[in-house]
């Protein structure tokens, strides 16, 4: 039985071979996307499932009040571990952690610079990492390091690489301990290497010197590993005041009031923002956001399917009338036309699986990701053929449902005509249809506005022609040889060395007191960048007020303001000022404008340059404007490898860097602007699939009014007419629904964009001219067809 079904099923698409390929082109095109989406929602909800201890596994984190607001941080102070460790019988593990820098990796004449971590003893074992060769506890050892086999091959070939000594940052002898597997692209813990946390305190005496048991310094991260007993809600209650128990002094105990807890793992990924000490979400917003939007591309397509199988109704009532006349009851019908929409949607299905493995490799370049069709595992083919089923059933239903129903006698007798009440559901579908493409193209032209506004936000100095290279213990041995070379060269009119490259700030800091200030504003937060001399000569910082920092004079005490730190003060005549930072005397010597380091969707923080030579990160070097960057880079390629011989030479391009700030933004932005385009694309199909049936089934019609003196173009309103009303009032459904949504996207930003009337008005415009551009060539085709063909019959 099912047999013949599909074998009538099979002749029905080769009769009408163009409404088949509407219905198959659009229910692929809407498979695809939702396979697509479906696999970006899965490797983000999968993220760091790898790690065998994820439902145990949290990052210690840390609120405190800064200004009367309550904010969250990851970072905490580096005696915490050890406090946490011995003092609290819940963990099974506890590893502190750096923030991750790249390091250059030296053996024999091979040098790399890699990314990787200062990792507590227990992290291996707690983050579960695979080791594929070496010691099972590859970090007990405080001078060893621990390489993934990435790494290690592009260090040492096919030799065997545990147990061979390499030096890091040219400076300390480590044996490789161990080999463990790359970590996968969505895990939140990636590396190229890791060495034991304590060596920190081997080759930087300034950490033990300063912040072995400072309280104060929040410069690190912690981990933790629960013990099967302990509960997230228990362990929150007891390590809440591990931190304020430390201090004494009223402004943290009345103000500052840090309060640790603990973050699962499950969460680190997609809920990872909070306000006001609360969790209140995070990337999850954007993969539900596109779940919806990968089901309501789907849904299109069904509804394509749909209303062509209803509208070619009358072309089918005949088939049925002689069906149930011979006996074929309702089910069976059913089970026929069922199995018709299940054919489509195989045929759609094969279609979309090679429409998923030819753009699969572009999509995953768009969104930095690494996904790939598991076509081998059986658990796939499981989850693609329930799919093809669920959108069979979700296409065919009404229509089989329809179809079914007609009664036999009046089929059979003629009086089977569609009438007005008869197209009402397929044009509440078509307004359904259009109202969810109008909303998307809403969607996408506010997402695209909000990326271009943050791009047009003034940055306050100059980041074209600006390069940032890493610090590196020699670089700062040799650093006023290699600035003067540098600028000897010609290839650099100004160097500088900081703290934070032009595109970030790595620190704030309180303790800031000035003339009138109270104990509470003590606690004011201040983003904090540390240099020496031409740091606004090389980033192009205009100086307002004052100067900036000078050999002339000694200004190990003096400070650079930007004008909200001024603004936050309440500086009148700032220039002169004397301030206090932790009760060390400062004076104000400079003011500049706000320079946007950070978001460009966040107000710019008050900012605070201090002269520090010791507290460096990065060389800021400008090039010369009248050399081409490519020459300026080869000169002065030698000049650093000269005085930074263990690190390859790399470099980042400050507006490059600057760039990657929208990177979220417009990953949204080329996602919607994808999904609108297929939407409206798989619109169009069932557009033209009705405006084509429309037009042959008043042939009649229009062969007797054009014999009757109607011109072509009055037969292009008659037929363009219903069909731009059904858009119109599906305009009139989605601008207010899309207005909300978008509204509610943009609250998240405290600096955006305005949706304003302009926005709806070119949406109607682009939607009505689709809708012409669609249906006129079956419109006119009609209309220019020979009256004699058609009336000849009558």
């Amino acid at each position: 039985m099912f047999k013949n079904y599909f074998k009538i099923a099979w002749r029905n698409l080769l009769k009408n071979k163009v409404y088949s390929f509407i219905n198959i082109a659009g229910l692929a095109s809407g498979m695809a996307v939702a396979m697509i989406i479906g696999l970006w929602i899965y490797d983000e909800v999968s993220a760091n499932k790898n790690f065998k201890n994820y439902d145990t596994m949290y990052q210690v984190m840390m609120h405190q009040t800064f200004d009367g607001t309550r904010y969250t941080q990851e970072a905490l102070p580096f005696p915490i571990g050890e406090e946490l460790k011995t003092k609290y019988p819940d963990f099974k593990g506890v590893a502190m952690c750096d923030w991750g820098s790249h390091r250059s990796l030296v053996y024999g004449e091979k040098k790399l610079s890699k990314y990787g971590h200062f990792l507590g003893e227990d992290g291996v074992n707690m983050f579960s990492l695979k080791i594929l060769d070496g010691d099972k506890n590859p970090l007990h050892d405080p001078y060893s390091i621990v390489l993934t086999d990435e790494t290690a091959k592009a260090l040492f070939g096919k030799e065997e690489p545990v147990g061979k000594v390499i030096k890091l940052d040219n400076e300390t002898n480590l044996k490789v301990t161990a080999v463990v597997e790359k970590q996968p692209k969505n895990s939140s813990f990636s590396f190229d290497y890791l060495v034991p946390f304590h060596l920190q305190e081997t080759i930087y005496s300034w950490i033990k010197q300063y912040h072995k048991t400072n309280w104060g310094n929040n410069s690190w991260q912690a981990f933790v590993q629960l013990k099967d007993n302990a509960t997230e809600k228990s362990v929150d209650a007891k390590i809440k005041n591990v931190v304020i128990s430390h201090f004494t002094d009223e402004n943290t105990l009345k103000h500052i009031i840090p309060e640790v807890f603990i973050h699962p793992m499950s969460k680190w990924r997609l809920y990872s923002d909070f306000e006001n000490g609360k969790n209140t979400g995070g990337f999850i917003k954007y993969v539900r956001m596109f779940g919806i939007l990968g089901l309501i591309v789907l849904l299109i397509a069904c509804i394509n399917f749909m209303n062509l199988s209803t509208a070619r109704s009358e072309k089918r009532a005949k088939e049925v009338g002689v069906r149930k006349a011979v006996g074929s009851g309702r089910p069976q019908l059913i089970s026929q036309f069922l199995s018709e929409s299940m054919l489509i949607a195989g045929l759609s299905f094969l279609l979309a699986l090679g429409i998923v493995l030819l753009s699969l490799p572009y999509f995953n370049r768009l969104t930095d990701k690494a996904m790939s069709l598991q076509i081998t595992s059986p658990l796939f083919w499981l989850i693609m053929i329930v799919f093809t089923i669920f959108t069979g059933l979700l296409a065919g239903s009404y229509p089989a449902f329809y179809l079914s129903s007609f009664n036999p006698v009046r089929v059979l007798k003629g009086n089977m005509k569609a009438g007005k009440s008869s197209s009402l559901p397929r044009k509440i579908l078509v307004v359904l249809q259009f109202a969810s493409s109008v909303m998307l193209m809403i969607g996408t032209i506010v997402v695209n506005r909000q990326i271009q506004f943050g791009k047009n936000q003034p940055i306050g100095f100059n980041n074209k022609g600006l390069i940032t290279v890493e610090w590196s213990g020699d670089i700062g041995k040799h650093f006023d040889v290699l600035k003067q070379e540098l600028l000897s060269s010609g290839a650099a009119v100004s160097v500088c060395q900081t703290n934070s490259p032009p595109s970030e700030i790595y620190s704030n800091n309180n303790g800031w007191e000035w003339k009138g200030s109270t104990p509470l504003e003590k606690a004011t937060v201040f983003s904090t960048i540390t240099t020496t001399y031409d740091y606004t000569k090389t980033l192009g910082i205009k100086i307002l007020e004052g100067r900036d920092f000078s050999k002339e004079f000694a200004d190990s005490n003096g400070v650079v303001l930007n004008q909200a730190a001024v603004k936050r003060m309440r500086l009148e005549n700032p220039v002169g000022q004397q301030l206090k930072w932790n009760d060390k005397p400062m004076v104000v010597i400079g003011v500049i404008p706000d320079i946007q380091m950070e978001s460009p969707y966040r107000p710019i923080s008050p900012l605070t340059i201090i002269f520090n030579k010791d507290w460096v990160g990065c060389v800021d070097v400008r090039l010369n404007p009248q050399m081409s960057a490519s020459k300026a880079i080869a000169t002065i390629k030698p000049i650093f490898e000269r005085y930074n011989p263990a690190f390859p030479f790399e470099y980042k391009f400050a507006d490059e860097e600057y760039a990657k700030k929208f990177n979220y933004e417009e990953l949204v932005g080329n996602l919607a602007t994808i999904i609108a385009v297929l939407a409206i694309f798989i619109s169009c199909l069932g557009l033209f699939g009705l405006a084509s049936f429309t037009a042959e089934q008043r042939v009649k019609e229009i062969g007797v009014r054009k014999v009757l003196g109607a011109s072509v173009f009055n037969l292009w309103q008659l037929l363009s007419r219903d069909f731009v009303i059904l858009v119109l009032i599906s305009c009139v459904i989605a601008i207010p629904l899309a207005w909300y949504y978008m509204n509610q996207w943009l609250e998240s930003y405290k600096l955006k964009t305005t949706i304003n009337i302009g926005i709806f008005i070119a949406v109607v415009v682009i939607a009505v001219a689709i809708t012409l551009i669609t249906v006129s060539f079956q419109a006119i085709k009609a209309a220019l067809a020979n009256p004699v063909k058609s009336l000849r019959s009558e």
